[in-house]
């Protein structure tokens, strides 16, 4: 796998870290963390779109950190799971391995 695609994953795994910490950060502490792990996911994202196309980098930061964000809700936080919520997110990880089975590498441009 990619070193791009490898840092898709990494942002989007620090996103699942970073919504929880919106929602139940409550020290300075926290709040510090919960930006510096914004910081850090939106840079890897972003730096994968060097040699990926960006559209198709945030659809899959976004799609993996969603299936993240629910399933660690259910798991940690009590959030109901239903069997529509897994096969719509069954269908999103579909997607989500779709688009990153169909990219393509984009050239980078060689500076004289």
């Amino acid at each position: 796998m990619k070193k791009e695609w490898l840092n898709v994953i990494k942002a989007a795994m620090l996103e699942i870290f970073w919504v929880i910490g919106l929602t139940h950060s409550t020290t300075l502490l926290q709040w510090l963390l919960t930006v510096l792990l914004i910081i850090i996911s939106n840079w890897l994202m972003i730096s994968a779109t060097s040699k990926l196309p960006t559209g198709t980098v945030y659809a899959v930061f976004v799609g993996l950190g969603t299936v993240g964000i629910i399933l660690s809700d259910a798991l940690f936080f009590g959030a109901t799971l239903n069997w529509l919520k897994l096969l719509l997110i069954l269908l999103l990880i579909c997607g989500v391995i779709g688009l990153k089975l169909l990219t393509p590498e984009k050239k980078v441009k060689e500076e004289n």
